[in-house]
């Protein structure tokens, strides 16, 4: 089996792959300090090493990649694919220094090629919410970052004496009734909106109406609200790091 694990700046998801069937998933949060020991006494109650064949792995968190790599040497005892420069991705990437490029975002384009065709944009939902643009000619060529939702909300709630945090759910009404209705309405439509005129920026540079997935931890709450996005793909990182993992074996 293949473990894919894409650590990000606040979550870590794993899936677990026989072939090209996801037979089980996990999201935790992603602990900056963790070792590698540490994370193989955390997995090892939720999977069995010895089916492992192999891990493929996106960080955005550098200071964990070689604890990743521990844990498959000494844990998993399997091998292990650091998505990166000098890796097989499958798509040609149009970018001014690719080594910039984030490898959760590289994932994402080549499993969105693959399952959805080009030309396609990606808007991830996380940490950052990236938009990632696949051409029509199939090639990655570069994309937009925005804050987060997350994020923007604890900005505001650090700079805002008078404000609570809230829960991130759709709210009942778009005009807002209380300070928490009125907060979460922000969010829903507010990174609706901007999803919508970001994509719409992106399809006239592109010159063609590129379908747009969702994915991400929040991609579900934003998504029914916009215009623009034609799916949710909760697993698209993950599907990306198992093609690439494909693509290299």
């Amino acid at each position: 089996m293949l473990l894919a694990v894409d650590v990000g700046n606040t979550q870590t998801v794993l899936g677990v792959y026989e072939g090209e069937r996801l037979v089980e998933h996990w999201r935790l949060a992603t602990e900056r300090t963790r070792t590698g020991d540490e994370l193989g006494v955390l997995l090892g109650g939720m999977l069995d090493f010895e089916s492992v064949d192999g891990i493929c792995l996106s960080s955005t968190v550098p200071t964990l990649i070689r604890e990743w790599v521990r844990l498959a040497e000494r844990w998993a005892q399997a091998p292990v694919l650091v998505v990166g420069p000098g890796v097989k991705t499958g798509i040609p990437i149009r970018y001014d220094d690719p080594r910039e490029v984030g490898p959760d975002r590289i994932v994402n384009s080549v499993a969105a090629k693959a399952r959805y065709g080009a030309p396609v944009i990606v808007v991830d939902f996380g940490t950052s919410t990236n938009f990632d643009v696949v051409s029509p000619a199939g090639e990655y060529v570069g994309g937009v970052l925005a804050p987060g939702i997350e994020t923007s909300m604890e900005a505001l709630f650090a700079r805002a004496a008078r404000l609570v945090k809230v829960d991130y759910v759709e709210p009942p009404s778009v005009i807002g009734k209380t300070t928490v209705g009125g907060l979460q309405s922000g969010v829903v439509y507010g990174f609706a909106g901007q999803v919508d005129g970001i994509v719409t920026a992106i399809r006239g540079e592109l010159g063609v109406e590129a379908r747009v997935i969702a994915t991400g931890g929040l991609a579900e709450l934003v998504a029914p609200h916009s215009s623009t996005i034609e799916s949710v793909d909760p697993f698209l990182t993950l599907d990306g790091l198992r093609l690439v993992w494909e693509a290299n074996a």
